[in-house]
């Protein structure tokens, strides 16, 4: 195994992102650099948003990831800044040699969060997007609530208490609001409309954390449905390295 591999197998988290390319968002949020970051070390995790489609996930050949599970996340861990191999393959493969995707290199620059999403496009293909995570401190007594739409449908508005907070929100976007620490009952409907296609649902929102909603499914499968990530904002030292499984 060649020098840093182990390092290299953290890169499993980003996997799911080479489901058919990697794409950035157009509206991701600015990287957060924070000075206190070791150098060269990147946080990444990983959001599996297509419905009905488990895999394995090989870095240089070694499985990493097993029966990774839709609507599931892994991580987030730290790993070496870099450029990636990556090779996927059906849950019940038994070796990479003939992988469903890949080889796919993915890059992730120093001192900086991410979160790979895999996920369908408005129009329903898998796809994936890199989705750059801000998790600069808010001011104390605040925490960030950000949005991504990642689901099979058309632009919605995001209500709180019946009212959009969000408007016209596309995939594969994302918006962010700062909001004191609490709960939010949130919903979301299709742009210009108010009747919900997902929720009303409580969301916390947690001082100095950036609570994530997906919105992912596909509207006209029925199943469209949200799933939550927390990351604690500040320092990238506070998050384990990818163990090899």
């Amino acid at each position: 195994m060649k020098k840093r591999t182990w390092w290299r197998l953290g890169v499993a988290l980003a996997a799911i992102g080479a489901l058919i390319g990697v794409a950035a968002p157009a509206q991701a949020a600015p990287a957060a650099r924070p000075a206190w970051a070791p150098f060269g070390i990147a946080q990444v995790s990983v959001f599996h948003g297509v419905p009905n489609t488990p895999v394995d996930v090989y870095v240089d050949h070694v499985r990493v990831l097993n029966d990774f599970q839709p609507g599931t996340f892994a991580g987030p861990y730290l790993l070496p800044s870099g450029t990636y191999r990556l090779d996927i393959t059906a849950a019940d493969a038994r070796d990479d040699s003939h992988p469903v995707i890949g080889p796919v290199n993915v890059t992730f620059a120093r001192n900086t969060s991410y979160t790979v999403a895999a996920h369908l496009t408005a129009a329903g293909a898998p796809t994936a997007s890199v989705f750059t995570n801000d998790i600069s401190p808010t001011p104390w007594g605040t925490g960030r609530l950000i949005v991504r739409h990642t689901a099979a449908a058309p632009a919605v508005d995001v209500l709180a208490g019946g009212m959009p907070v969000i408007r016209g929100l596309t995939n594969p976007n994302q918006a962010a609001l700062t909001l004191p620490a609490g709960t939010v009952q949130a919903s979301v409907a299709l742009a210009g409309t108010t009747a919900p296609v997902i929720g009303p649902a409580a969301v916390p929102v947690t001082n100095r954390t950036d609570t994530i909603v997906y919105a992912w499914g596909s509207a006209s499968a029925g199943n469209l449905t949200v799933a939550v990530q927390t990351l604690r904002q500040g320092s990238l030292l506070s998050f384990p390295w990818m163990p090899r499984h």
